[in-house]
């Protein structure tokens, strides 16, 4: 949905800035190598990264991880899901999910997840990792729950076995998941090059009152990537009427790694997230603006689950409007869930025209009257008080003056 045009988010005053001290992020690490996560209480743990693609050649999928961590991580502290919970879950809904797909038995995914033909084997392990984001329960000691753990996910591919994203199979996914009533349709894969099938599955969508959310940007490249690429618009995040979103760091700066692009809606954690994978019970480390999108679409399934009339316009509105205020608001998943929204906008970060102050005479007159009541009030009050006092003793004398002295 485009807005607003590209720009480093600034950082939220104190308390992202104690984030930033206490929660670093590492580099993204190559495919195989461990690298370290920080975890909410700013220590670090060694897990294995998550790819969002394999190597062609490479033959074999993503292996499951040995490693699990110790403790959350600062994302799920940053989105506040422990008070988020309370409010709502996202029973009720149905999230689909186009990326690499998602083995619907992996650990951790309570038996919430339908998968649609191929998009039931998850070799890359991405999408499995970007569902418990969204519908994960919390397996395990160090409770890593997903945004709606109450809601229903559909996952759907949008690549093929490798990762790699083509324009047909998403539009495909797209149209499936309207097909299937989906309330929030999230898309984690970023194209290049705009496509007639998916813009129309996309309106589609739209229309029959799904919440589209779609990555900004691919996930970081490869290490070992050179070159700079330019500010480009990717899709179908630049679709009208889609959420568009991007990742950012503790601080709320977008990593230096992330893609430039233009026209991004929200920003969420995308650096340092936990999930699981596709085989095994352990843990594995994401990053890019898939991640973020997944943790926006978790959340548009709690207000889609709190608010049910709402239109997708109302409910991206809902999303931007009580979001952390800067260059690119940040996603708040417990205002979005909980905020009362007015007329006026919510968070303004300055008027944006001419401060117009309220004309206060009326209200200043009838104070001044009030203060004149009080006043005469007072003095009666006092006159009644004299009048019990003084009347007697002036009886008593005869009506005369008292003496004030002797000769």
């Amino acid at each position: 949905m485009k807005r607003r045009g590209p720009g480093a988010v600034r950082p939220l005053c104190g308390a992202a800035l104690a984030a930033a001290l206490l929660l670093p992020v590492a580099a993204p690490a190559a495919a195989g190598q461990a690298s370290a996560v920080p975890a909410a209480d700013g220590k670090r743990q060694e897990l294995p990264p998550m790819p969002s693609a394999l190597d062609p050649g490479a033959g074999e999928c993503t292996a499951a991880s040995r490693e699990k961590a110790e403790k959350q991580d600062w994302s799920r502290q940053r989105l506040d899901l422990t008070q988020v919970h309370r409010h709502g879950t996202g029973a009720g809904t149905t999230v689909a999910l186009v990326d690499t797909g998602v083995r619907a038995d992996a650990a951790g995914l309570g038996g919430r997840v339908t998968a649609r033909g191929a998009a039931g084997d998850d070799c890359v392990g991405h999408g499995t990792f970007l569902a418990g984001l969204i519908v994960g329960e919390g397996w395990g000691r160090t409770r890593l729950p997903g945004v709606a753990p109450g809601a229903k996910l559909l996952a759907l591919r949008g690549t093929d076995q490798n990762g790699s994203a083509d324009a047909a199979l998403v539009a495909q996914a797209v149209r499936d998941a309207t097909a299937a009533g989906a309330d929030v349709i999230v898309v984690g894969v970023a194209l290049p090059k705009r496509d007639e099938e998916l813009t129309s599955a996309v309106a589609e969508a739209v229309d029959a009152g799904a919440v589209v959310v779609a990555a900004a940007t691919p996930d970081p490249p490869n290490a070992g990537s050179r070159g700079e690429t330019p500010t480009r618009t990717y899709w179908p995040a630049g679709e009208p009427g889609v959420l568009s979103v991007a990742d950012m760091l503790p601080t709320g700066a977008r990593p230096d790694d992330a893609l430039p692009t233009d026209g991004v809606d929200l920003v969420a954690p995308g650096a340092g997230v936990v999930s699981g994978g596709p085989r095994g019970d352990g843990h594995y480390l994401g990053a890019g603006a898939s991640v973020a999108a997944a943790y926006t679409a978790g959340t548009a399934a709690l207000v889609r689950a709190a608010r049910p009339d709402d239109t997708p316009e109302e409910i991206v509105h809902r999303l931007t409007a009580t979001a952390y205020p800067a260059d690119i608001p940040q996603l708040d998943a417990y205002a979005a869930l909980t905020t009362v929204l007015g007329d006026a906008p919510v968070r303004a970060q300055a008027a944006a025209g001419p401060v117009t102050v309220r004309d206060t005479a009326s209200a200043d007159r009838a104070a001044n009257r009030a203060v004149v009541f009080v006043l005469l009030g007072t003095a009666g009050v006092l006159a009644v008080l004299w009048a019990v006092v003084a009347v007697p003793r002036a009886r008593a004398r005869g009506w005369r003056p008292a003496d004030t002295g002797r000769d």
